[in-house]
Protein backbone atom coordinates (compact mmCIF):
# COMPACT_ATOMS: atom_id res chain seq x y z
CA UNK A 1 0.00 0.00 0.00
CA UNK A 2 1.56 2.94 -1.06
CA UNK A 3 1.38 6.06 -3.71
CA UNK A 4 3.34 4.35 -7.11
CA UNK A 5 4.50 4.91 -10.26
CA UNK A 6 4.09 2.59 -13.15
CA UNK A 7 6.03 2.67 -16.33
CA UNK A 8 7.32 0.72 -19.31
CA UNK A 9 8.77 1.16 -22.81
CA UNK A 10 11.96 0.57 -24.59
CA UNK A 11 16.07 1.54 -25.40
CA UNK A 12 15.69 3.49 -28.17
CA UNK A 13 19.67 3.25 -29.52
CA UNK A 14 21.62 0.16 -28.16
CA UNK A 15 24.67 2.40 -28.46
CA UNK A 16 23.69 5.16 -26.13
CA UNK A 17 23.21 2.74 -23.14
CA UNK A 18 27.14 3.54 -21.93
CA UNK A 19 26.10 7.36 -22.59
CA UNK A 20 22.54 7.29 -20.08
CA UNK A 21 24.33 4.76 -17.55
CA UNK A 22 27.07 7.76 -17.05
CA UNK A 23 24.66 10.44 -16.87
CA UNK A 24 22.65 8.87 -14.55
CA UNK A 25 25.21 7.67 -12.10
CA UNK A 26 26.33 11.09 -12.19
CA UNK A 27 22.49 12.46 -10.85
CA UNK A 28 22.17 10.07 -8.32
CA UNK A 29 26.15 10.97 -7.29
CA UNK A 30 24.71 14.87 -7.20
CA UNK A 31 21.80 13.63 -5.23
CA UNK A 32 23.85 11.05 -2.86
CA UNK A 33 21.42 8.20 -4.15
CA UNK A 34 22.92 4.53 -4.29
CA UNK A 35 22.95 2.95 -7.39
CA UNK A 36 23.70 -0.10 -9.02
CA UNK A 37 25.09 -0.69 -12.76
CA UNK A 38 24.35 -3.79 -14.80
CA UNK A 39 25.57 -4.62 -17.55
CA UNK A 40 26.41 -1.81 -19.84
CA UNK A 41 26.69 -2.73 -23.64
CA UNK A 42 23.71 -4.12 -25.24
CA UNK A 43 24.56 -7.92 -27.56
CA UNK A 44 25.73 -7.41 -30.66
CA UNK A 45 22.29 -8.91 -31.75
CA UNK A 46 18.95 -9.41 -30.38
CA UNK A 47 18.21 -5.97 -29.92
CA UNK A 48 14.10 -5.32 -31.00
CA UNK A 49 13.70 -9.05 -31.00
CA UNK A 50 11.09 -11.16 -28.80
CA UNK A 51 13.62 -13.05 -27.04
CA UNK A 52 15.99 -12.04 -24.55
CA UNK A 53 18.84 -13.59 -22.56
CA UNK A 54 19.27 -13.57 -19.02
CA UNK A 55 21.18 -10.78 -18.36
CA UNK A 56 19.52 -6.73 -17.27
CA UNK A 57 21.07 -3.94 -18.83
CA UNK A 58 21.52 -0.57 -17.71
CA UNK A 59 21.47 1.07 -14.13
CA UNK A 60 18.95 1.25 -10.71
CA UNK A 61 18.73 4.39 -8.76
CA UNK A 62 17.83 3.97 -5.01
CA UNK A 63 16.32 7.25 -3.69
CA UNK A 64 16.09 7.74 0.43
CA UNK A 65 12.80 5.91 1.55
CA UNK A 66 12.26 4.96 -2.12
CA UNK A 67 11.55 1.70 -3.97
CA UNK A 68 14.41 1.44 -6.66
CA UNK A 69 13.83 3.43 -9.86
CA UNK A 70 14.70 0.95 -12.83
CA UNK A 71 16.52 1.97 -15.81
CA UNK A 72 16.97 -1.64 -16.91
CA UNK A 73 16.39 -3.50 -20.23
CA UNK A 74 16.39 -6.89 -21.33
CA UNK A 75 18.90 -7.58 -24.08
CA UNK A 76 16.08 -7.26 -26.21
CA UNK A 77 15.64 -3.35 -25.46
CA UNK A 78 12.38 -3.14 -23.35
CA UNK A 79 12.25 -2.14 -19.40
CA UNK A 80 12.25 -4.75 -17.05
CA UNK A 81 14.60 -6.32 -13.96
CA UNK A 82 16.26 -8.72 -13.13
CA UNK A 83 13.34 -9.37 -10.27
CA UNK A 84 10.77 -9.49 -13.11
CA UNK A 85 13.16 -11.19 -15.26
CA UNK A 86 13.88 -14.36 -12.36
CA UNK A 87 9.74 -14.24 -11.43
CA UNK A 88 7.91 -14.55 -15.33
CA UNK A 89 11.12 -14.61 -17.73
CA UNK A 90 10.08 -18.20 -18.51
CA UNK A 91 6.74 -17.89 -18.49
CA UNK A 92 4.91 -18.99 -21.72
CA UNK A 93 1.34 -17.17 -19.81
CA UNK A 94 0.37 -14.43 -22.13
CA UNK A 95 -0.84 -12.91 -18.71
CA UNK A 96 2.13 -12.93 -16.98
CA UNK A 97 4.22 -12.06 -19.59
CA UNK A 98 2.83 -8.85 -19.40
CA UNK A 99 4.37 -8.25 -15.89
CA UNK A 100 8.16 -8.62 -17.51
CA UNK A 101 8.07 -5.43 -19.38
CA UNK A 102 5.84 -3.34 -16.23
CA UNK A 103 8.06 -1.80 -13.56
CA UNK A 104 6.71 -0.04 -10.74
CA UNK A 105 8.11 2.09 -7.89
CA UNK A 106 6.68 3.25 -4.78
CA UNK A 107 7.26 6.73 -3.95
CA UNK A 108 5.12 7.28 -1.13
CA UNK A 109 7.61 7.03 2.43
CA UNK A 110 10.35 9.40 -0.11
CA UNK A 111 7.85 12.09 -0.01
CA UNK A 112 6.80 15.10 -2.74
CA UNK A 113 10.10 16.69 -2.98
CA UNK A 114 11.62 13.45 -4.42
CA UNK A 115 8.80 12.27 -6.06
CA UNK A 116 8.87 15.26 -8.07
CA UNK A 117 12.57 14.68 -8.60
CA UNK A 118 11.70 11.02 -10.17
CA UNK A 119 9.34 12.48 -12.33
CA UNK A 120 11.05 15.06 -13.75
CA UNK A 121 14.21 12.72 -13.97
CA UNK A 122 12.04 10.30 -15.99
CA UNK A 123 10.76 12.94 -18.56
CA UNK A 124 14.62 14.19 -19.32
CA UNK A 125 15.71 10.62 -19.71
CA UNK A 126 12.84 8.95 -21.74
CA UNK A 127 12.77 11.65 -23.66
CA UNK A 128 16.39 11.44 -24.93
CA UNK A 129 16.93 7.89 -24.57
CA UNK A 130 13.38 5.60 -24.44
CA UNK A 131 10.53 4.98 -27.32
CA UNK A 132 6.98 3.81 -26.66
CA UNK A 133 7.34 5.15 -22.96
CA UNK A 134 4.26 5.39 -20.91
CA UNK A 135 4.17 6.29 -17.41
CA UNK A 136 0.96 6.09 -14.71
CA UNK A 137 1.67 8.40 -11.92
CA UNK A 138 -0.93 7.63 -8.30
CA UNK A 139 0.61 10.91 -7.40
CA UNK A 140 -0.73 12.83 -11.11
CA UNK A 141 2.09 14.91 -11.48
CA UNK A 142 3.49 13.01 -14.58
CA UNK A 143 0.02 13.71 -15.79
CA UNK A 144 -0.58 17.17 -14.94
CA UNK A 145 2.92 18.89 -13.65
CA UNK A 146 0.76 20.55 -11.06
CA UNK A 147 2.36 20.36 -7.51
CA UNK A 148 -1.35 20.79 -5.92
CA UNK A 149 -2.58 17.91 -7.10
CA UNK A 150 0.36 16.11 -6.41
CA UNK A 151 0.00 17.16 -2.81
CA UNK A 152 -3.67 16.51 -2.48
CA UNK A 153 -2.66 12.71 -3.79
CA UNK A 154 -0.12 12.29 -0.89
CA UNK A 155 -2.17 13.74 1.54
CA UNK A 156 -4.62 11.32 0.52
CA UNK A 157 -2.42 8.02 0.40
CA UNK A 158 -1.01 8.57 3.91
CA UNK A 159 -4.17 9.10 5.04
CA UNK A 160 -5.72 5.59 3.53
CA UNK A 161 -1.90 4.28 5.27
CA UNK A 162 -3.29 6.08 8.84
CA UNK A 163 -6.58 4.73 8.49
CA UNK A 164 -5.16 0.72 7.57
CA UNK A 165 -2.99 1.22 10.55
CA UNK A 166 -5.54 2.50 12.75
CA UNK A 167 -8.35 -0.11 11.87
CA UNK A 168 -5.80 -2.94 12.16
CA UNK A 169 -5.29 -1.95 15.58
CA UNK A 170 -8.68 -0.96 17.36
CA UNK A 171 -10.73 -3.58 14.74
CA UNK A 172 -9.82 -6.99 15.51
CA UNK A 173 -10.57 -9.86 13.50
CA UNK A 174 -13.30 -11.79 15.45
CA UNK A 175 -12.65 -15.44 16.05
CA UNK A 176 -15.07 -17.37 13.88
CA UNK A 177 -14.36 -14.68 10.88
CA UNK A 178 -11.80 -15.37 8.11
CA UNK A 179 -9.43 -13.19 6.79
CA UNK A 180 -11.57 -12.31 3.59
CA UNK A 181 -14.35 -11.10 5.62
CA UNK A 182 -12.13 -9.40 8.21
CA UNK A 183 -10.58 -7.35 5.36
CA UNK A 184 -14.00 -6.14 3.65
CA UNK A 185 -15.37 -5.41 7.31
CA UNK A 186 -12.12 -3.18 7.91
CA UNK A 187 -11.88 -1.50 4.33
CA UNK A 188 -15.81 -0.50 4.80
CA UNK A 189 -15.22 0.98 8.16
CA UNK A 190 -12.26 2.83 6.53
CA UNK A 191 -14.24 3.88 3.59
CA UNK A 192 -17.43 5.21 5.29
CA UNK A 193 -14.39 7.36 7.25
CA UNK A 194 -13.30 9.35 3.28
CA UNK A 195 -16.69 9.71 2.52
CA UNK A 196 -16.78 13.62 2.46
CA UNK A 197 -13.25 13.79 4.00
CA UNK A 198 -11.49 16.80 2.32
CA UNK A 199 -8.02 16.64 1.86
Amino acid sequence: MGLCIYYSGSFRNPALLPEMIEELKDISEEFKWDYHVYETEFPPSGFWKEGYNQKTYGISLSPPECEPLWFSFLSNGRMSNFLHLEMWGKSKSGEERKFLYSLITKTQYAGIEVHKVIIHLFRHISEKYFTGFEMLDEGGYWESNDVKILEENFRKYDYLIDSFAFALENFPKSVDENLEDYLKRMFMKIHKNIQGKKF
